[in-house]
């Protein structure tokens, strides 16, 4: 390796890395040429995009942070196959009553805007059963009845607020507990109608919304015992018309369905779990479901909290780079897109409003480097096969939250998120196969007429890699001294947020036109602005 090749890399680990690549065998180098990538779809300008979950928004039961004792008795109990109490992956005592989240905090704003535009997704469970206030004065000491939260106005005027600051577009869902059903168990609008007119009448906008969080789990998400997929068919016929005369503007998205094709099949010997229900039966009955969006969640494993799910739910940090776990991604978006999307709404725009490594707050692991091969990946995989919209669970909660909850200091996520944001535009292009222990993805540069970014993911933990470049580039690689290390080197520099929060600059190291080293566990950005790809005009 010649010496002009390392400019800007600091480290004697990752240059040790480096420097072990070039003599190690390594499998056959692709040789690209960003001039001629091909376009082959197009994301949305917010492909990339984030939840604040109702939850945090009215201070509610969220997911209990880990500590090594819990951690502990969570795997002994799943060693032992002890079920929890109640619903099947719900035990109490993975939760705790979280404050409210502060929206207002200049850093929390000064990191979401650096990720603008983008949609902001508040949703999740509670909005299913939130008890939205429409009165300036205090929110009821008791929730009313049929409701398990209380949002305020104020509340929401904090969310209409942040998201205005931070450039991004707000995406909700409506309460659809007993509260809002009349003596029939019908759904009603009488709640959805004052948030929507409180909402514009602060001057807020709700861009898109989904009818409610994950009807294909009713037994979870607090909607009347025995919900059939009619009930569902005939709640949304409801929804939709009230939908087009309040807020005719707002896209309708869904069905927002979770676990099928991946999660589920775990369950229950292969069969469908007491109390759910199969999206396929709710987008075939009638009246039939019609979206302007069709939207799924995707979660490829459910965290060591829900180990009462089975152990075939359950994944382990040495899976984490491995090519069955990446390629989850892909077997949930066939079952979804191309087994019901295809089929009930051909041609639809296709949202995943909600993902991380693991649901039931991400597993410990997902606030390290070690998820940022799944992340990233995850975004190149799905941009490729034409999803518009991504939205991470969540922005700053949980251990998934590209954030820390409590002192939004950034996790390596957050920062792989801000590569992406700045390298990777709306055009997608082919950069040609995959192969096991190097996965390429490419899209036009932002800000550069004809410039192309090569995003290369070295998911082997031991075998280097290398690809040809054509002309220089700059080079942006993300490692780490240990995979699940909460802070991440770009390029042997660790990141971290400066005086007043300031945001490092993100420099890349050039990069002499040739063969580029991978050093195993590293995902490398090539941004080469003088491409000159007609693609990218």
């Amino acid at each position: 390796m010649t010496t002009n090749r390392l400019i800007g890399f600091a480290g004697a680990a990752f240059l040790a890395a480096l420097a072990a690549t070039t003599g190690a065998a390594a499998p056959s180098t692709p040789a690209l040429a960003p001039a001629s990538l091909p376009a082959i779809a197009t994301v949305d300008a917010r492909y990339q995009s984030y939840n604040v979950e109702m939850a945090e928004v009215v201070g509610g039961n969220f997911w209990k942070p880990y500590t090594a004792a819990s951690i502990a008795a969570m795997k002994a109990k799943a060693t032992a196959g002890e079920a929890a109490a109640g619903v099947a992956g719900q035990d109490p005592t993975m939760f705790q009553a979280r404050a409210p989240i502060d929206l207002a905090s200049p850093r929390l704003r000064k990191l979401a805007a650096a990720l603008g535009p983008a949609y902001m997704r508040t949703s999740g469970t509670w909005a299913n059963t939130v008890y939205f206030h429409d009165a300036d004065g205090p929110a009821p000491a008791k929730v009313p009845e049929g409701f398990q939260g209380v949002l305020s106005r104020a509340q929401w005027k904090g969310v209409i607020d942040f998201a205005q600051a931070v450039d991004a577009r707000l995406v909700t869902s409506f309460a659809i507990g007993a509260g809002v059903r009349d003596q029939n168990g019908v759904w009603t609008s009488k709640q959805a109608r004052k948030f929507v007119a409180y909402t514009k009448a602060t001057g807020g906008d709700i861009a898109a919304a989904e009818f409610f969080n994950e009807p294909d789990m009713p037994v979870y998400g607090g909607a009347p015992k025995g919900y059939t997929a009619q009930d569902y068919a005939r709640d949304f016929a409801v929804f939709r018309a009230f939908a087009h005369q309040a807020a005719p503007d707002m896209q309708i998205v869904g069905p927002g369905s979770v676990g099928e094709g991946v999660l589920m099949p775990t369950m229950g010997g292969g069969g469908l779990a007491a109390g759910l229900v199969r999206t396929a039966d709710m987008l075939a009955a009638t009246p039939k479901p019609t979206f302007d969006v069709f939207s799924y969640h995707f979660y490829g494993a459910a965290s060591i909290r829900c180990a009462s799910m089975g152990a075939g739910a359950q994944t382990a940090a040495a899976d984490a780079l491995s090519e069955a776990w990446l390629a989850r991604t892909d077997t949930s978006y066939d079952f979804y897109v191309k087994g019901l999307r295809d089929r009930y709404a051909p041609g639809k725009p296709v949202w995943i409003t909600e993902t991380a490594d693991a649901a039931c707050g991400g597993n410990p692991w997902a606030a390290t480097f070690l998820d940022s091969f799944r992340y990233l990946d995850q975004l190149g995989r799905l941009a490729r096969r034409g999803v518009s919209v991504v939205f991470h669970n969540t922005l700053a909660s949980s251990e998934y939250g590209l954030l820390e909850g409590n002192t939004f200091t950034p996790r390596p996520n957050y920062w792989a998120a801000l590569l992406w944001h700045r390298l990777m535009g709306s055009t997608v292009l082919d950069a040609g196969p995959s192969h096991p222990g190097l996965h390429l993805y490419a899209q036009c540069l932002p800000g550069h007429p004809g410039g192309v970014t090569v995003l290369a993911i070295n998911n082997s933990r031991a075998q280097p890699a290398s690809i040809e470049l054509p002309l220089p580039a700059r080079r942006y690689t993300l490692g780490a001294t240990k995979l699940e290390d909460s802070q991440v080197q770009l390029n042997g520099h660790t990141l971290a947020l400066a005086a007043d929060d300031a945001l490092p600059s993100l420099q890349g190291a050039s990069e002499a036109a040739g063969r580029a080293a991978l050093a195993p566990a590293t995902i490398t950005f090539f941004a080469m602005a003088d491409a000159a790809n007609p693609a990218c005009h």
